[in-house]
């Protein structure tokens, strides 16, 4: 077994209100690569807990006439009580109300104002209370707002200890150019070297005009500062580890992974690793920050009443099938759009048709052509090329864990279930019975158990429940022993007896939830008011016959190779096969919404039979379908692969 060390973090959350799917889909992810991690067999460290400091925190207190600790205790145990419900692996959750904490952050200050990283000085701008940040005049939105959340900002002036961020302007370049996939996905790294070229000013890590926060070091003997709550948040994950006060964890750093949220990427990835610059520290491997999700294509706000309660879900659907659906539905990186009519799809289609009947499948043949005996012995003899396919797909998953392609790696995961269920209709088990080749029959079925225990392996740091039910009625445990013979060696299940089992994911013909309980409890929704008037008929200005819409040719298409178009930040070359002698030339202004390693290799919708354009001096033969509207771009995609060439309509 490796001792190799790993160490992975979320975010700490903002104690500024319940928790919602977004908080669920970055600590889910997070839950996935660190069982990932202990399944194949690494020394695994998973960190996650509450940010509780701040001016936004001590006004929400005040607001509601309640002490500030005793607010930051409530909305912290939400948190931590949403997580164990939902069975998250962490090993710490951290608060940075932690005396512990507080201590190593002090340390963390004296030491770089030792290092001469640290002065005083007065600071005077605009300050975001919300988004905890100064803002320069440049920055403002009508001279006032907020870039980020557009809300008014407030003109401050104090006295302020500063970080000389602009003296690492220079080794943070260089560190991004030395590592490629430092920031994920790679497109997002772009925006944040932009960032910096464009220059760093030194940065205001003090505060004077509120106290909720850590104090500095005693022997500076400044007791009305309180540390910026940004520097004092980044610094739990090494304080985690008791950096400044007991440092035996810090062998867990530097860390493997730490997902963020793309709106605190800048932080993360500017901020943060100046400060391990400051302290002499490593910097992380992977700095991942993920999009947002809406809701039925809108924007989630409290005020819409459209927020996503992630444990109103969880009940209703199962924890496994809510972490398959946030894990699967969007590429890392991109916003997804939450809404039950997908997730029931991916119930209906993935989890119901592919694996729960396959499951049924193999359990009802095994019970009548051998009283439920399965024995491997002759799967290699009769189907070895299915087992090299699955194995193939199998030892390809480990780099799009690592890659946060979460999607990837289930996409690639299900083709096991895929080449599974291609075999029982190649085959026919039944006919090969009635016809005396019962050897190859039993074979067969012992094929499908075995790929349905290798995949399952696989499965288990996505859906533990379903993987260890699946290995249950299979006869086995999934553990590093079980990972290393069926994966790492290729190894077969030995001949045992399978158990019956109930269906895994009964097919679901309507919505489980009510609009409203997807919802946070603590919202309300204005009730809808029923007319009585009667809709009017649609106006019939613009429309088309059916044979004009049939005269578009709509063709499926999937992308095999691509570049940037040189002089443009909008353009992709995409080179599209759409089942024809060569793959198609297509110019698309897709660029600033997806990196090229969520477009490589994937199916696309393309109106196939427009005139040629030009762009940028490139001929273009052809158009992407795809939908816009405030929050971004978003390609039409066929909902399963098909065929190159494949007509829509």
């Amino acid at each position: 077994m490796s001792c190799k060390k790993i160490y992975i973090t979320t975010p700490i959350y903002y104690v500024n209100a319940q928790a919602h799917i977004g908080h669920a889909y970055t600590t889910i992810i997070a839950d996935t690569v660190a069982r990932y991690s202990r399944m194949v067999g690494y020394d695994t460290y998973f960190l996650t807990g509450t940010d509780e400091h701040g001016q936004k925190i001590q006004e929400a207190a005040a607001k509601q006439e309640r002490p500030t600790q005793a607010y930051a205790d409530e909305i912290s145990k939400t948190f931590r009580d949403l997580w164990d419900d939902f069975e998250i692996t962490y090993d710490q959750f951290i608060r940075t109300t932690d005396e512990m904490h507080k201590k190593g952050v002090q340390h963390a200050f004296a030491k770089m104002l030792e290092k001469g990283d640290i002065y005083k000085d007065t600071y005077e701008g605009h300050y975001c209370v919300s988004c905890e940040t100064f803002f320069t005049p440049t920055q403002l939105v009508d001279d006032i707002l907020c870039p980020d959340c557009g809300r008014p900002t407030r003109l401050v002036k104090e006295e302020s200890y500063f970080f000389r961020l602009s003296k690492y302007e220079k080794p943070l370049l260089e560190w991004y150019a030395a590592h490629d996939d430092v920031i994920l996905p790679r497109s997002r790294k772009n925006e944040v070297v932009r960032f910096v070229e464009q220059g760093l000013r030194d940065l205001s890590i003090t505060r004077t005009s509120f106290d909720w926060g850590v104090k500095l070091p005693a022997s500076m003997n400044e007791p009305k500062h309180v540390m910026y709550v940004w520097l004092d948040a980044l610094m739990n994950y090494v304080t985690a580890l008791g950096y400044g006060t007991d440092e035996a964890k810090m062998e867990y750093w530097p860390a493997k992974v730490q997902l963020v949220g793309k709106d605190i990427l800048r932080f993360h990835a500017i901020y943060w690793p100046a400060f391990l610059m400051s302290l002499d520290l490593p910097l992380p491997t992977h700095i991942a920050a993920h999009g947002w999700w809406t809701r039925d294509g809108e924007k989630m706000s409290k005020s819409k009443g459209n927020v996503v309660d992630p444990k109103a879900v969880s009940d209703a659907y199962g924890n496994d099938t809510m972490r398959y659906f946030l894990l699967r539905e969007v590429p890392f990186g991109q916003d997804g759009d939450f809404s039950q009519r997908a997730l029931i799809g991916r119930i209906n289609s993935d989890l119901s048709n592919d694996l729960g009947n396959l499951l049924n499948r193999v359990i009802g043949m095994s019970e009548k052509y051998s009283d439920g005996l399965i024995d491997s012995v002759d799967v290699g003899q009769f189907h070895q090329g299915e087992l090299d396919q699955a194995h193939t797909l199998l030892e390809s998953l480990s780099g799009f864990m690592y890659e946060m392609q979460t999607h990837r790696y289930l996409e690639e995961l299900w083709r096991v279930f895929v080449i599974a269920n291609k075999a029982i209709t190649d085959y026919e088990p039944w006919v090969k019975i009635k016809s005396g080749d019962t050897p190859h029959a039993l074979a067969t079925v012992a094929l499908i158990a075995n790929l349905l225990a290798k995949a399952s392996v696989m499965l288990y740091p996505v859906m533990p429940k379903t993987a260890n039910t699946i290995a249950n009625t299979l006869g086995f445990v999934i553990d590093n022993s079980s990972y290393t013979h069926l994966i790492i060696d290729k190894g077969l299940l030995s001949t045992f007896t399978i158990k019956k089992q109930e269906p895994l994911f009964p097919r679901l013909e309507a919505p489980l939830l009510a609009e409203a309980p997807l919802s946070s409890p603590n919202e309300t929704q204005a009730p809808k008011i029923a007319t009585s008037k009667e809709t009017p008929p649609p106006s019939t200005d613009g429309l088309i016959t059916i044979d004009q819409f049939f005269a578009t040719s709509l063709k499926i298409g999937t992308i095999v190779a691509l570049e940037e178009v040189p002089k443009s930040d909008k353009l992709y070359k995409l080179q599209v096969d759409l089942g024809e002698e060569a793959p198609r030339q297509i110019v698309a202004g897709i660029r600033l919404y997806y990196a090229p390693d969520a477009l490589l290799n994937t199916q696309v919708c393309v109106v196939a039979n427009l005139k040629p354009a030009k762009l940028m001096g490139l001929h273009s033969y052809g158009m992407l379908l795809a939908a816009k509207d405030s929050e971004g771009l978003s390609l039409i995609r066929p909902e399963k692969p098909r065929t190159n060439g494949a007509s829509i309509g």
